[in-house]
């Protein structure tokens, strides 16, 4: 029996709705913010530019993301 390759374990992003995500390439509008409507199994983002409404999967949402500023944050601000 041949053992597989360790698989890397990846950090789980905690997303919580309101989040804003900036993701590493921008939309076709020209903004690369994103707000976090749903989450689960999928991820639910808003367009901040044009508010068009995407699911990406988790692992996907996590590689694309470039920084994440959670929702108690920005109502601080």
């Amino acid at each position: 029996m041949v053992s597989s390759p360790a698989r890397k374990d990846r950090e789980v992003v905690p997303f919580e709705v309101g989040d804003l995500v900036a993701l590493r390439k921008p939309h076709p509008c020209g903004t690369n913010e994103w707000e976090v409507y749903r989450i689960g199994a999928d991820i639910g983002l808003v367009c901040s530019g044009c508010n068009r409404r995407v699911m990406l999967e988790r692992p996907l949402a996590q590689r694309r993301m470039k920084s994440r500023i959670p929702v108690a944050e920005r109502l601080r601000l």
